[in-house]
């Protein structure tokens, strides 16, 4: 079977709407906590974007 071959320009098409829809928000943790929310998320087959993104929803309810 033929490997489907990404192209340039849907990879730059895609680029441009992420950074028309999305933003990006940081954190820096000790590499103990990472490890082990990625360990977490990991097992329980839980994206990591997923949790933070209902934290957030979560604050914003308050």
């Amino acid at each position: 079977m033929a490997e489907k071959r990404k192209t340039k320009t849907s990879t730059e098409v895609k680029a441009r709407y992420n950074k028309k829809t999305y933003d990006v928000i940081s954190v820096r943790v000790p590499k103990e906590t990472a490890e082990a929310f990625k360990a977490k998320c990991s097992a329980e087959g839980i994206p990591q974007a997923q949790i933070i993104k209902q934290a957030i929803e979560k604050f914003l309810q308050k």
